[in-house]
């Protein structure tokens, strides 16, 4: 049994009518993703802006309430928790958060930052989780000694670093990492994401890791998973993908970044904006922008399905 697993998830934001008494409308933020992770594993999220990636990790975690689906964690489904029994739940998965500036409440201290956690989720006294502060603060590379100063007194790199350590501290069976290095500067992207590498051998979480790099996803994930306006487009093992992808859509993305580039490739530019959600296109969401389109890419949704000859491989695309 995988650790956990999303079945058909969505999440539909209404909007007002455009008249009165007229037809109920929805931003189809996420629409009917499905996929599983292990423990130990990363599976990485990457597409353009706005295709849902942020809010998929927000739903997975329930900071926001999907409109419908299921997430089976651990053989239990989480959308069936509830108040005090959510937020009790909540020690077994954890969010780390893109902004290290806004993730962090600047009147607390660290010390009561990463004590809150422990607070709600464990029985340890005062002692035990002053202890275990100290624990996290050095796990992530940080002086235990600056546990009583604030997080305007750290660089962006050191904040996000005690994000990370908040969200271990009640040692969670999976994490989402919402673009935790986009944020930060180049020379300390590698850092933070070998940390988070060597942090998941030692604790053996699963871990959602989103982003729109498509190097660093390729560097850290196991598994890669492709979305576009709401929908998963392509999932397939990260060095694989990253070779040889099946959908137009991966292709254009990779094409697009110069060290993953495939050789004798030309860069693939695609014409158009993203289509809104609000009113996303009839059969492939990609086909208006789709340079392989065919005529049936325009009426039928195509399917996820196995892609042949190729282990791991996911694709929904007519081609296939």
């Amino acid at each position: 049994m995988s650790l956990l697993e999303v079945r058909e998830l969505k999440k539909y934001y209404p909007l007002p009518p455009e008249r009165l008494f007229g037809p109920k409308r929805f931003v189809k933020a996420v629409d009917g993703v499905s996929f599983t992770l292990e423990r130990g594993e990363t599976l990485g999220l990457v597409g353009e802006s706005g295709c849902g990636k942020s809010t998929l990790g927000r739903s997975i975690v329930r900071l926001e309430d999907p409109s419908s689906g299921e997430i089976i964690l651990n053989g239990e489904n989480l959308l069936s928790f509830r108040g005090n029994a959510l937020r009790k739940k909540r020690g077994s998965f954890q969010m780390i958060f893109q902004d290290p500036y806004g993730s962090l409440n600047p009147r607390m201290t660290i010390f009561s930052t990463l004590e809150e956690p422990l607070l709600l989720h464990t029985d340890l006294d005062r002692n035990g989780r002053a202890e275990q502060v100290s624990k996290l603060m050095q796990m992530v590379g940080l002086d235990p000694k600056l546990a009583d100063r604030y997080p305007h007194q750290f660089s962006g790199g050191q904040r996000q670093r005690i994000g990370i350590a908040r969200a271990l501290a009640v040692d969670p069976d999976f994490i989402v990492a919402d673009e935790p290095v986009s944020a930060l500067d180049v020379s300390v992207q590698a850092a933070i994401v070998n940390l988070l590498e060597d942090l998941q051998k030692e604790r053996n979480f699963g871990m959602v890791f989103i982003a729109h790099d498509l190097a660093v996803v390729e560097h850290i994930a196991d598994r890669i998973m492709v979305m576009y306006l709401g929908k998963a487009v392509e999932v397939a093992p990260a060095q694989q993908l990253c070779r040889d992808p099946k959908h137009p859509y991966t292709q254009a993305l990779l094409s697009a970044v110069p060290g993953l580039r495939t050789e004798g490739k030309e860069r693939i530019v695609l014409q158009g904006d993203v289509p809104s959600p609000l009113n996303p296109p009839s059969g492939c969401r990609f086909h208006p922008r789709c340079p392989k389109c065919m005529p049936v890419c325009k009426e039928k949704e195509p399917e996820m399905k196995p892609v042949p000859g190729c282990p791991g491989c996911s694709c929904a695309c007519h081609l296939i």
